[in-house]
């Protein structure tokens, strides 16, 4: 094995597995093969395929078991990933889990992943039910797991993949990534992050989770699996490789590439992740939350801002009332697919400022909980510099004030806020 200063050696594991859960009132009413044929046609190729032909191999298994069999998800944990209390609730009223297991050699495609979740989909969908991700500890209705599977041309967006957790300690903020080890590579970590730099460094580690996890699945292209796979230790993200881990690429101009320095951070308990740290490099002067701040700076650097703030008044009120109170029936669509073709659904929501709130816009990519939308902020922000043209943005459906259906022509639907803004700024009453 060839070791060199200029990249890092990092273990290989033999096999992947994943496992997920579909909790049900009684028992399933069609079998999975069932279940995976009807989706024929909705479901990519390669992925349907894939999850036909590991069905009847010894690589997947999938039992119907009661609950009392399986060990007890921690409510807790299920919560901090985003499960809802109606979620909660039916999987504490379900008697039976269908269990979906798979098995496979490290490498892409992924198919331990890509297969267990469309067959726990599947079977999902035929009972209106939850797909529960163990790996991810998180709730997902079937069409969202559906979504997240490959496209005819092998793309998924990471962040349906990854996520970026972080918690406070006295040096500031510590991100870890979960959902690297899905795909064999070790999970990624970055502590001294400043507390204003949340939403911008979560989108700077999912870059370079994306960036890494090429370079990982390269390493692991040939016919036999090796025991280290080589990585640069200087690792270079860009706002590309961000743009395309939230599925946005052609929402993120060119700008100027930053590096990590990549270190292996080994576990001293046995039952404990080891992680793969990322710190400034070699010769940057001062802690390393000063260059964090400054690769944000670089990587979100981009259009100048086009931001509007509401004023009060009967018409701007009622707008918003109008909009919150359809909030429910456009997410149900945005959910259903059945917003108009090549159309985009985009929120409004503030931002605390000196001056008040600051509102600016955001296109929804996923809305699994009603109350929390994930999207790529469509305008720059003045209050918040992590807030930047294709950003990945977490928006509370609380903030939200307004809703809009766009195509290539406009506003097909909602916008009110805005329409009392235009006319504000044409002097109609």
């Amino acid at each position: 094995m060839l070791i060199t200063d200029d990249f890092l050696p990092v273990p290989v594991p033999e096999s992947l597995d994943a496992t997920y859960l579909v909790p049900l009132a009684g028992l399933p009413k069609v079998s999975p093969k069932t279940a995976v044929e009807r989706l024929a046609g909705r479901l990519a190729e390669p992925v349907h395929g894939l999850a036909r032909q590991m069905l009847d191999s010894p690589l997947m298994t999938v039992d119907t078991r009661t609950v009392d069999e399986f060990p007890e998800l921690p409510p807790d944990l299920l919560t901090a990933f985003g499960a809802t209390e109606e979620q909660l609730a039916r999987l504490a009223a379900a008697t039976h889990l269908v269990v979906v297991q798979a098995e496979y050699r490290p490498g892409w495609p992924p198919a331990h992943e890509w297969a267990a979740r469309a067959v726990a989909a599947a079977v999902a969908e035929t009972v209106d039910g939850d797909v529960v991700d163990v790996f991810g500890l998180q709730f997902l209705d079937p069409a969202a797991a559906l979504r997240s599977l490959p496209d005819a041309d092998g793309r998924i967006r990471l962040v349906d993949w990854v996520l970026v957790p972080y918690s406070s300690d006295s040096d500031g903020l510590w991100f870890t990534t979960k959902g690297l080890r899905r795909f064999g590579l070790m999970e990624l970590q970055a502590q001294g992050v400043p507390d204003h730099l949340t939403r911008a460094w979560g989108a700077v580690m999912t870059g370079a989770a994306r960036r890494l996890l090429r370079d990982w699945t390269d390493g692991l292209a040939g016919e036999e699996v090796p025991a280290f796979v080589q990585l640069p230790v200087l690792a270079t993200v860009t706002g590309h490789d961000i743009a395309v881990a939230y599925g946005n690429p052609e929402q993120h101009g060119a700008t100027a590439p930053v590096l990590l320095r990549l270190e292996l951070d080994p576990a001293t308990d046995p039952d404990a992740d080891s992680f793969l740290s990322l710190s400034p490099p070699p010769g940057h002067p001062g802690p390393p939350g000063r260059y964090f701040a400054a690769a944000c700076a670089t990587l979100f650097n981009g259009i100048q801002p086009d931001v509007r703030y509401t004023r009060t008044g009967d018409a701007m009120s009622r707008a918003v009332a109008t909009a919150r109170a359809s909030l429910g029936d456009i997410r149900a669509r945005f959910l259903a697919g059945r917003l108009p073709e090549e159309s985009q659904l985009v929120v409004k929501y503030g931002l605390p400022g000196d001056d008040g709130p600051e509102y600016v816009w955001a296109g929804v990519t996923s809305w699994e909980a009603p109350e929390r939308i994930v999207g790529a902020s469509a305008t720059d922000a003045n209050t918040d510099p992590g807030v930047r043209i294709g950003s990945p943005v977490v928006v509370e459906a609380s903030d939200v004030v307004d809703w809009a259906v766009l195509d290539g022509t406009g506003v097909l639907e909602g916008g009110w806020t805005q329409a009392v803004l235009d006319a504000g700024e044409r002097g109609e009453d």
